[in-house]
């Protein structure tokens, strides 16, 4: 079990950020994501891995004027 934006998520073995969004469906362009705090750069989603337990943070970023 995982946690994402405080909310309970079943782990999947092999399961990486990217993965993880996917399955969730967040494709924002303006995405930032933490994994147990610790901040992740967008073009290491594929190669982060998502352990049990992990707690993760996909926060969408909006902008405005």
């Amino acid at each position: 079990m995982i946690t994402v934006n405080n909310r309970p998520q079943e782990h999947e073995e092999g399961m990486t950020v990217q993965s993880l969004l996917d399955k969730l469906n967040y494709k924002w362009p303006m995405l930032i994501v933490r994994v147990n705090g610790k901040l992740v750069d967008r073009k290491d989603f594929g190669a982060t891995p998502v352990a049990d337990g992990d707690e993760v943070d996909a926060i969408h970023m909006m902008s405005g004027g």
